[in-house]
């Protein structure tokens, strides 16, 4: 009986020195991963930003802001073009993808290879999917597994003031520099 006892006191301290170990582990990855920025192609400062957005498109693209719902004209713009980032000229979606949501933004089923990347925001107290632009950074919106399920089945809902439409055979702005 005695053994049993030592054997089981040997192995608990055993685990919780282990669990000390992956928690001080745990601890400085997450350290690490925080002090890492990411550089995009396009970088400004919030003061060269401020001057080159209107006050909305700051709010949403470098805030994280989102704009009120039913208040984008490209709710209802389903034409063919391109949408671009409102802050670097990025192309990001194309209007073939996009459908009607019901939900008062801009949602497209997927973005233009590569043109946007997927962050994790808990600003409202859960993880969201946050969509960027990979060139410049800005927020975009953010992804839901509500989407058509006969394509991709994700929603990207986006406020439309982080776009620009450009029609179908208009050449595309040059990235802001």
């Amino acid at each position: 009986m005695i053994k049993r006892i030592v054997i089981l006191v040997t192995v608990i301290g055993f685990l919780s020195c282990k669990n000390e170990e992956a928690k001080v582990a745990m601890i400085d990855t997450t350290a690490s991963s925080i002090e890492q920025e990411t550089t995009y192609k396009v970088s400004k400062t919030n003061e060269e930003w401020k001057q080159i957005l209107s006050p909305q498109e700051y709010n949403v693209l470098r805030e994280a802001g989102t704009e009120r719902p039913f208040t984008s004209p490209l709710n209802k713009q389903y034409k063919p073009g391109t949408l671009i980032c409102a802050a670097c000229y990025a192309p990001v979606y194309n209007n073939e993808h996009k459908f009607d949501s019901g939900t008062g933004w801009p949602s497209y089923d997927r973005a233009i290879d590569g043109q946007v990347e997927r962050d994790t925001d808990y600003k409202i107290g859960y993880a969201r999917t946050e969509l960027k632009c990979a060139t410049c950074g800005s927020h975009l919106g953010h992804e839901f597994n509500d989407g058509p399920r006969r394509t991709t089945g994700k929603r990207h809902c986006i406020n439309g003031v982080a776009l620009n439409f450009i029609p179908e055979g208009e050449s595309l702005p040059e990235l802001r520099k």
